[in-house]
């Protein structure tokens, strides 16, 4: 009896010792066959997670060239206007990076580009499950994660930003300077730790390089792996529609189609970025000059994930008060306590939104933001309140332009900054309502086909077509909220 077993190739005998001591068959067998559902607003976490890996791959390079030392040389380099001048190292290097490095300036451009989107991306994916609800039971955990994520981020930038010690990043460096020393008690304390001495110091460039590079990146990495596994542990979630249900995923498999899709997605992120850092110029340095504490930069503005940290401070009037010998700078110390507070606002709701509806179940399908009018309207007032404050951290940039009063703006900012976001509310929360009663009556009369009809009694009536099953199930797979819900006489 002969043997009629194909002999296995080479290949096939290194996956089978890999998997004898790995088990990749199992693991491929169960995840690489993972269900993901198809629907634009997915891809912003995907934007989030390829800016974080342009970020890394940038800055590797940018390490390679810049000198963390605030150690004063006399530069002279490619850059002719500043040759002579007096400068730490970290801005020669950047200067250098700019000018000498061979694609260093493209790279600087990318690095801070991808930085920007980054965080965009990750406020707009918080955004897209606040209002979906995707955060409720079981992934508080991982929107904490997500939270986390964004709270580094904008922090994360802060450091980046100040490292080059041009005189606009120096200039918000005092700003932070600012901040720690309205601090009761320690704030003088939180001010010489942080730079080393007094302001500013000469440790903060290096101090900012290993919180920069290291420290922040590391945990971040890790935020980003406990996210992603979490997302896997948990299954995707998904709008509601034929064949969907909260114990199922209806979509495409990870291999090959899904992984087909974000790889072709990360090389159209990375070519996007890569053309804006070519053709759109941030962050001249050069056109700042070296930090001087005795100097300040026209214009200064943070990026625009600080601008509203800024704006704080800019419309709060200039309280001072004195309590036992001591003096309260109440216009800096308010805004450092608002601060945290409108982000941790962001962290703690989905346990503030469980305990006031009392909602324990789970949740794996996606809410329409107008079947939840009040959760919509409270985070479209939250975006209000952070525009304006936006806005208020460029009141001298807006009254300029506008050919305004710099009064006029900071007081309409103020003012707005209680008056907007209520109005917000409650128009938000009326269209929902709105759309709502729209929806009801799509279901009940059908589509308006704009055929009109005669009846026999002279009344002209409208012709409606029903919707079909799938339309009828979307606009039907939700809780109804109480204002809606017909009540018993």
């Amino acid at each position: 009896m002969s043997d009629t077993r194909v002999p296995s190739t080479r290949g096939e005998r290194v996956a089978d010792w890999f998997d004898g001591r790995l088990g990749i068959h199992t693991f491929g067998r169960k995840y690489l066959r993972k269900v993901f559902p198809d629907h634009w607003s997915f891809l912003l976490g995907e934007i989030c997670l390829y800016s974080f890996a342009v970020l890394v791959l940038t800055g590797v390079y940018l390490t390679f060239f810049f000198h963390p030392s605030m150690n004063e040389v006399t530069y002279h380099g490619g850059y002719v206007p500043l040759n002579g001048v007096r400068m730490s190292e970290a801005y020669a290097s950047t200067l250098d990076i700019s000018f000498e490095v061979r694609g260093g300036l493209l790279i600087r451009q990318l690095h801070h580009w991808a930085a920007l989107v980054f965080v965009a991306g990750m406020l707009t994916h918080m955004m897209r499950h606040f209002f979906t609800g995707s955060f409720r039971k079981p992934r508080e955990v991982n929107w904490l994660f997500g939270w986390l994520l964004l709270f580094l981020g904008l922090f994360e930038g802060l450091f980046g930003y100040s490292l080059p010690d041009d005189l606009l990043s120096g200039t918000g460096l005092r700003f932070v300077d600012g901040a720690l020393l309205s601090v009761p008690i320690v704030g003088t304390y939180l001010s010489m730790f942080l730079f080393g001495g007094e302001f500013p110091g000469h440790d903060i460039v290096a101090r900012f390089y290993s919180l920069h590079v290291l420290v922040i990146p590391g945990i971040m990495a890790a935020l980003v792996l406990a996210h992603l596994v979490l997302v896997v542990h948990h299954k995707h979630t998904q709008f509601a529609g034929p064949g969907r249900t909260e114990r199922n995923v209806v979509g495409a498999p990870f291999f090959p189609v899904y992984l087909a899709k974000a790889g072709g997605f990360f090389f159209l992120v990375f070519g996007v970025l890569s053309v804006m850092a070519a053709i759109a110029t941030i962050n001249p340095v050069w056109s700042y000059g070296p930090y001087r504490a005795d100097q300040v930069s026209t214009g200064a503005q943070p990026d625009w994930y600080l601008g509203f940290a800024e704006g704080l401070v800019r419309i709060m009037p200039g309280w001072e008060v004195t309590l036992w010998g001591h003096t309260l700078v109440l216009g800096v110390l308010i805004p450092v306590v608002v601060f945290p507070l409108l982000l941790v606002f962001i962290g703690a709701y989905p346990f503030l939104e469980a305990r006031v509806s009392g909602d324990g179940r789970e949740h794996h399908l996606l809410d329409r933001p107008r079947n939840r009018p009040v959760r919509t309207a409270i985070g479209a007032a939250w975006i209000s309140v952070y525009l304006i404050l936006l806005a208020g951290g460029g009141n001298d940039i807006v009254a300029t332009r506008l050919h305004l009063s710099i009064n006029a703006v900071t007081w309409a900012v103020r003012i707005g900054l209680f008056a907007v976001p209520a109005v917000v509310f409650v128009v938000t929360r009326r269209i929902c309502l709105g759309l709502q009663l729209k929806d009801r009556e799509l279901v009940e009369h059908g589509r308006p086909t704009g055929v009109v009809k005669r009846l026999p009694h002279g009344e002209y009536v409208e012709l409606h077509e029903p919707l079909d099953q799938a339309a009828l199930h979307t606009l039907t797979a939700h809780r109804r909220p109480d204002e809606l819900v017909e009540r018993e006489p």
